[in-house]
């Protein structure tokens, strides 16, 4: 922990493509209006007969130029999106001069790709000699280390880790921990686009997770927080953001977006999906010890927020535990909808956003709070300037990530 307070961790680039918009312009922009995207999911693979899984997907995808057409050809979805989405944070932080031995990347998510999996096993199945060659790199999550490696020259090191829902944040914590430890001087942090197939959609909603399609209009079934909540919707997203140490010899030429003063990891010892109330308020706790922070320095909570009955009671249990019921909460995901592996990473995106535009989002459908006395930000904006946020996500395994964020 002293290490932590000797060197300062800044966030110097973002990129996010997601169902509401492309580029943090647009992100911005439909983000601060509420404007979603749900409907019934469309997408090759994703409906069986008769169901009708709501969610929000992304219309069409833009590629920058400067991307390789072979490599977009041969990628699948989530690797078109993660090629996409660190073009631009690669960009926005001003990469192209960075030694490439020096520079890391962390993507968050695993089991990533079933929807294209699934829709190649089908058209292969009576056909299984002519199955192309490259499946046997692109059923691997790690062929998405290989297309960004590729593309941008990234020499230092690239791996995966799962983490479930908590992963887009856990791969944050591990690029800080990277870039801490002098492994690398730049470290990009990534949530995966988790392209569902409907095998996905229906085990996460027998398990309870996934919202139901009992809404005629899917606009409104997202309901974080809301007393007529009946689980997640989902939303495909994807997220980049690049760590830096403060002390970088580069760091003249950069405007950073925001410092990470604490973070912290914890495990409930359950591998159920249903969480716990003491692991978060642990979690939350030892973020706040590492920034030396007290309860009352935090202005603004960016909570994991999934819609889930059962999560979002526990969430709130612990923010009040903590003493932090004075701070606003909104949540993305109305908006945005639950992008699994990418959530973490994309509502640290969504943060960084409002703390600069000093505006916080509304929250769509939150008409009755399951908690009235916490300080909601409800189905419109409130202009706020956010100095200190804490932004929390969990993961199905007992997984509670937070992490502290600093107007810079």
């Amino acid at each position: 922990m002293s290490s932590s307070r000797q060197t300062e961790i800044l966030i110097t680039g973002i990129g996010i493509t997601s169902a509401i918009g492309q580029g943090k312009a647009a992100f911005a922009s439909a983000l601060m209006a509420g404007r979603q995207a749900f409907g019934v999911m469309q997408r090759p693979g994703r409906q069986y007969e008769g169901s009708r899984f709501p969610g929000a997907e992304i219309p069409a995808l833009a590629y920058p130029e400067q991307l390789s057409k072979s490599l977009l050809r041969t990628a699948s979805l989530s690797g078109q999106a993660a090629m996409i989405t660190l073009h631009e944070a690669w960009e926005d932080a001003g990469l192209a001069d960075v030694d490439p031995e020096r520079i890391g990347l962390v993507i968050g998510g695993s089991n990533i790709q079933q929807r294209e999996l699934t829709q190649i096993h089908a058209d292969y199945e009576n056909r299984i000699h002519f199955l192309r060659a490259n499946y046997g790199l692109t059923f691997m999550d790690s062929d998405l280390c290989g297309l960004c490696s590729e593309q941008f020259g990234i020499q230092g090191f690239a791996y995966t880790l799962g983490g479930a829902s908590a992963s887009g944040q856990l791969a944050i914590i591990h690029a800080i921990q990277a870039v801490q430890a002098g492994q690398v001087d730049v470290c990009i942090a990534m949530g995966a686009l988790m392209d569902l197939s409907f095998w996905e959609c229906q085990g996460l909603r027998s398990l309870g997770a996934m919202g139901s399609d009992r809404y005629i209009e899917p606009a409104l079934a997202c309901r974080p927080f809301d007393m007529n909540r009946d689980g997640f919707i989902f939303g495909e997203s994807c997220g980049v953001v690049v760590i830096e140490r403060a002390d970088s010899p580069r760091q003249h030429n950069v405007q950073p977006y925001a410092r990470l003063p604490g973070w912290a990891i914890t495990m409930d010892a359950n591998r159920n999906p249903n969480p716990s109330c003491e692991g978060e308020v642990r979690v939350i706790q030892k973020a706040l010890q590492q920034s030396r922070w007290l309860p009352k320095d935090i202005d603004y909570i960016n909570p994991h927020g999934s819609g889930s009955v059962i999560g979002d009671e526990t969430e709130i249990c612990a923010i009040k535990a903590c003493r932090l019921s004075h701070a606003y909460i909104n949540a993305s995901k109305s908006i945005i909808g639950h992008g699994l592996a990418a959530a973490g990473t994309v509502e640290v995106i969504a943060t960084l956003l409002q703390m600069q535009s000093s505006c916080l989002h509304p929250s769509l459908n939150l008409e009755n709070p399951i908690e009235p006395s916490c300080n909601w930000v409800r189905q419109q904006p409130i202009a706020h300037r956010i100095d200190n946020a804490l932004t929390l996500s969990m993961g199905f395994g007992g997984i509670n990530t937070a992490l502290c964020v600093q107007r810079y």
